[in-house]
Parts: structure tokens; sequence; C-alpha cells
């Protein structure tokens, strides 16, 4: 058994529930909302395939977990985490899963799901044809939808190898199947400086949440960075996230909203419902 089969709270008090009820199918997504289907359940199994099968005490054994996502495959259920320098995992949502950090949600979730989210960022500045620089890339929903909107070419970069790992055992992006698509492993603090003047039409600059280990991200150096390696004309959407409810006038945004002007960005404006900013290069 080579697929992969992903099971969380929801899912599983579905499953339980039907073969506590004897029913012989029950419809369900089992890979994080990508598509549904009926599968047929039989003596306290769930048939996966005509070899593989999970039996009801597996199911049972992490039914009281929340907020976690288990992987089955290769007749082994485990959960989609990594455990190194901090807690990461993939959680599940109403549609794709979102990633958490130490207890932190790494995409919206609460008012907006992340496709949506990533969605409405992506439209706000890529148009068809575009060679489009994603930051921070996490687990590719930017890049995803970066594709769909007809980009040329999209670059997008990582540097957490645990968010690498999660983001490699996530169905929803296949890097593979879209030469368009390149992923590199590396920080773009550094990897900024190797690429060429002016050849970005679109920049999605997504870092996480501003804290003093991720202060470069916002820093003068940087954004100076972005807005050489950025074609005339070109778009920025620059998500600051809103710790402590930041609004438009609040310290935090008006600095980095100097800091951007400062680089040579213009028509700068903060979006309250992307919490980001928006900036062109002219």
């Amino acid at each position: 058994m080579n697929d992969a089969y992903y099971f969380h709270f929801d899912i599983v008090e579905r499953l339980l529930d039907a073969i506590r009820t004897d029913s012989k199918n029950v419809c369900l997504s089992l890979d994080l909302n990508l598509s549904e289907k009926i599968w047929q359940i039989k003596a306290d199994r769930l048939i996966l395939d005509q070899h593989a099968f999970i039996e009801k005490n597996q199911l049972e054994s992490i039914s009281s977990a929340k907020n976690k996502i288990f992987m089955f495959q290769h007749n082994i259920l485990s959960p989609v985490e990594v455990r190194s320098n901090g807690y990461y995992k993939l959680v599940p949502t109403t549609s794709a899963p979102t990633l958490e950090i130490n207890g932190i949600k790494m995409h919206r979730s609460k008012d907006i799901d992340p496709l949506t989210d990533a969605r409405l960022k992506t439209q706000l500045v890529v148009t068809p044809g575009d060679i489009v620089l994603d930051t921070c890339g996490g687990l590719g929903y930017s890049a995803l939808f970066a594709l769909k909107a007809g980009a040329k070419k999209v670059i997008s970069t990582e540097k957490s190898p645990a968010v690498i790992k999660i983001r490699n055992l996530n169905p929803w992006l296949k890097p593979d199947t879209d030469k368009r698509l390149e992923l590199i492993h590396t920080d773009i603090i550094h990897e900024i400086d190797r690429f060429e003047d002016g050849i970005f039409n679109s920049v999605i600059h997504d870092p996480p949440r501003f804290t003093s280990a991720t202060g470069d991200l916002y820093g003068k150096k940087f954004y100076a960075a972005l807005f050489r390696v950025m074609a005339s004309p070109s778009k920025l959407f620059h998500y600051t996230g809103s710790p402590k409810k930041i609004k438009t006038k609040d310290k935090f945004i008006k600095n980095t909203l100097k800091r951007l002007e400062r680089s040579g960005f213009k028509a700068l404006c903060f979006h309250d419902n992307l919490q980001g900013i928006y900036a062109q290069k002219y």
C-alpha cells in the first residue's frame, strides 16, 4: 500500500458512529478535503482498497486527539507532526489544513479558511504571465494560487526543515506536477542577494509574525532587497498579521509602511481584511 489516508477527530467520530450503527458504507474525505467518496465498512473495518483496511481499535486509539491529523500508510497510523526545535503539526480545518508551531497557527483560520486567505492575497498582486517570488512559503498555498492565477513561474522559499517535512506530507501541494513551481529550501534573507535585479513581477512576502527572531524580515535592508529584485512595474503583498489587534494607525503598521516607503515602494495601503500591506514599484 503506497497511498496515504488522513484521519482527524471529526472523521474518526463519523467513522466510529458508522461502525457502531452497522452502516455498510460512509461518505468521507480521507485526503484532507481534496475529494470525497463513499467507503465500504466490513466487520468493524474501513476498507481503503483491495489490500488495505483500518481497524476499529486503531481508530479508537486516536479518537480523543483533537486538532491533530494522523496519516495511515504502510499499515502505520502516525501523527503529522515534527518535534525538533519546537512542536510543528498539521491541523485540520473545513478546507485545507493549516500549520501550527508551538500552539500558534501559521495561517488565519478563525474568520477565514487558509485557502481563501491565500487566494485573496494572491489575486491582489499576481496577473497571468508573472514571475512570482513567494517568500516564507510554508505549506505552499500562496504558491498554489499564484499558479492558478496564471503565473509563468513561481519561486517559493522556505528555510525550516520541519515545515518542509510537514509540507511534503500535506497532499494539497504536489510540486512535481507543475514545472512552473520551484521550491527552494533556503533562508530568503540570504537567498535574495542571489537574484538578479528586476526579475519578479509580483511578490508575496508572508513572514512569521514579528518577533525579535523574525525582525530581519521586516527590516529596511530586506525591503530594499525586495525592491531591487522587483520589476518596474510590479506589486507586493506583505503579510503583517494583527498582533494585539493592529490597526492602520498603530505604531507597528505605521513604522512598517515608513520603511517600505523609504525603500522606494509607492501606493502603500494596509488591507485590514487580509492583515497586510499592498505596495507597488513603479
